[in-house]
This record gives structure tokens, C-alpha cells and sequence, in this order.
């Protein structure tokens, strides 16, 4: 059925303002109620109908060549290095540069390790170069204190940590780590894998690594295995880390009896998988014969690992795009509840895990 932008409101939760503003009002009458009482007619996916919206209404505000107040936004990572080693920051950060292109913003890259944790000399840094909103990827628990200093001083903010204690008051974004988590160990499981061993991605320090580990924990209690402390050892981000990370879980099993060594690992995304694969040839080990490896993201190299890497397929792109919607809907003005949006990733099978041959 149709609807009216009163009551479109009342059913996504939009604020009045933002559907009824002069430049929004077309795309609102263009769309209308499905029968559970979802927003359809936007011709976008059914699962994030409320937010698709959001996210077109935004856009159509987007006026290429004209500049927004504040024109230059920042993507605040924790440290410049992890650009040229994770695949993921790296897509990421050329999909929102290419909307900031569009709309005709600057992009300045941001570290929370040169901002410092102190806001007013955050603040005063950020106001200095111009920079009126941030995207804010991996956040640290130590974090979260600076962003709402920031955000009370009238940043606009976008963190990449839906869902997450702490983190309600912000418009937020991310994949659901936990339950992506159980897609692939529930796959190694049903494969017969019970011992499951983890490299994360970073050091235990940063909020998302928690969520994975958190998700592998439970997936092993759920399976009556209690995890071994020497089963999880922490990489930091690149694949030579992760490759030092793995030779170090294979050292702590040597000691163990054959019946309480893993038979399988899960990397906490695919780039340390890259650096694990390695570690597990150079020791003397078969991948996927004498230990199973699982992997995160499905980068574009992932099917060209050896093997053919299994993991769970993210959307950098898609998330880019999401946060850019996001960040230039505070920017413009447009009052809305704060939206979180949970990407659920897919399963991709390869032949790392063994249940395919390469």
C-alpha cells in the first residue's frame, strides 16, 4: 500500500524532519508499506529495509561539486601501518575516498595513536586541519572514552563496532562477528574437527577481536570441549605476524598428547590465514590433512591461497558505502536515531577446510 511521510516515519523510526525535508520528499512518497509492515518499494535488500531507506534518502541529498560545511572528513584507524597490511582497511578506505571524491569532501587518514587519548588536543587537532566528521574503524576499549568526549563537542562520528556495549548512543556498522564465528566453526565441526585452535587478528586490546574470540569460545563450550589456553595465540593484523603468531600455537602443542592437539585452526581473518598456511607447511604439516584452516573476509586472494582458503565473505565495499551514508547524513544536518547495521557474512567453502578438493 502507499504511504505518507507521517506515516513512513512512524514505522522506520526516521525523524519527522528527515522525511518530510523539501529534497527528500519525492524519494519518501516513491515508497510504500510491505505486508509485515516493512518499508518496500526501494528496490533494495529486504533485510535491512528500514536502513536501505535511510541510506537512500541520504544519498539523494549527495549534490556532486558542492562542499559540505566541514569539508574533509577523517578515517581514524589505529595505526597508519595497518594500511599496507590488511586488505580490508585497505578497500574500505578506497571506497569512502572515492564517495568523498563524488561529494566533494577531503579525506585525511587519522590514528588514534598520533591523536593521542587527551580530547581537548584531539579536538584541537581535528579542528585544526578541518576535519567535521570520522569514521572510526577497529576501535580499542581505551577508545571509547575519546569518542564520546568527541562526540558531546559536536563530531559527527561513525564507528565500525555495531551492536558492542558502549557504542549505542553512535551511528554504527560492522559484520556480526560472533555469528559469523559460528558459521565456520560449526562447519569444522560437522567436518569433525572438536579441537579448534585461534589466531586472532590483533592483540586482545581491540573491541572486535574480543567478539571473535568470544564466538569461538562459545562454539567450543556449545561442542563440550573446553578451549586449551595454548589453542589461542594473538597475531597483529599483517600475515608475517600471523605466521609468527602460528609457529608459536604449533610450539605449545608439541608437549600436548596427540589426543589435546588441534586438528584444526581458525585465523581471525584471511590475512593472517596467509601467514598461517606457511607456518603450518613449514613444520611439517599437511593443510587440510593434518590440520584444517579457516579464515575471515574472503579477500580477493583467498582463492588463491594453497589451498583455496575457506572463510566467511565481508563486504568492505558495501560497508564504505554504508558509512559514507551514515557520516553525510550528520554532516548535512539530517536528524535520525542513531542506526546499527549488522552485515551477515556467507559461508565460502574452499579446500583449506577439506570439505572440497583443491
Amino acid at each position: 500500500m502507499d504511504t505518507t511521510p507521517a506515516l513512513l516515519s512512524k514505522t522506520s523510526g526516521l525523524a519527522a524532519e528527515l522525511v518530510h525535508h523539501k529534497d527528500l520528499l519525492p524519494h519518501v512518497k516513491e515508497a510504500r508499506l510491505d505486508d509485515d509492515g516493512g518499508v518496500a518499494g526501494v528496490g533494495l535488500c529486504a533485510r535491512h529495509k528500514v536502513h536501505s531507506l535511510t541510506h537512500r534518502l541520504a544519498r539523494a541529498l549527495q549534490v556532486p561539486q558542492r562542499r559540505l560545511a566541514g569539508g574533509t572528513v577523517g578515517l581514524l584507524i589505529p595505526k597508519a601501518a595497518h594500511l599496507h597490511v590488511d586488505v580490508f582497511l585497505a578497500q574500505l578506505g578506497a571506497c569512502v575516498h572515492g564517495i568523498c571524491q563524488e561529494v566533494g569532501l577531503d579525506l585525511l587518514i587519522e590514528t588514534t595513536d598520533d591523536l593521542g587519548a587527551e580530547p581537548v588536543a584531539c579536538l584541537d587537532r581535528l579542528r585544526s586541519r578541518g576535519i567535521g566528521g570520522l569514521i572510526v574503524v577497529n576501535p580499542r576499549g581505551e577508545d571509547y572514552g575519546l569518542l564520546h568526549r568527541l562526540a558531546d563537542a559536536g563530531v559527527a562520528l561513525v564507528v565500525f563496532g555495531a551492536g558492542l556495549p558502549g557504542l549505542e548512543r553512535f551511528a554504527a556498522l560492522g559484520c556480526d562477528s560472533p555469528g559469523a564465528v559460528r558459521l565456520l566453526m560449526r562447519h569444522l565441526q560437522q567436518l569433525g574437527h572438536r579441537r579448534i585452535g585461534h589466531v586472532s587478528y590483533a592483540p586482545a586490546e581491540f573491541v572486535l577481536v574480543d567478539e571473535r574470540v568470544r564466538g569461538w569460545t562459545e562454539a567450543l563450550l556449545a561442542d563440550g570441549v573446553r578451549p586449551e589456553p595454548a589453542w589461542l595465540v594473538h597475531a597483529d593484523i599483517s600475515a608475517a605476524s600471523g605466521y609468527q603468531a602460528t609457529r608459536s600455537l604449533l610450539a605449545q602443542q608439541r608437549p600436548l598428547p596427540a589426543a589435546r592437539r588441534i586438528t584444526a585452526l581458525f585465523a581471525g581473518n584471511d590475512t593472517i590465514a596467509f601467514g598461517a598456511l606457511r607456518a603450518v607447511r613449514e613444520a611439517g604439516l599437511q593443510v587440510p590433512s593434518d590440520i584444517a584452516v579457516v579464515g575471515f573476509d574472503d579477500i580477493p586472494l583467498a582463492a588463491y591461497a594453497d589451498p583455496p582458503l575457506t572463510t566467511v565473505r565481508t563486504d568492505p565495499i558495501g560497508h564504505g558505502r554504508e558509512a559514507m551514508a551514515l557520516l553525510l547524513a550528520q554532516l548535512r544536518g539530517l536528524r535520525a536515531p542513531p542506526t546499527h547495521w549488522l552485515e551477515r557474512p556467507e559461508l565460502v567453502v574452499r579446500a583449506s577446510c577439506g570439505a572440497v578438493r583443491g
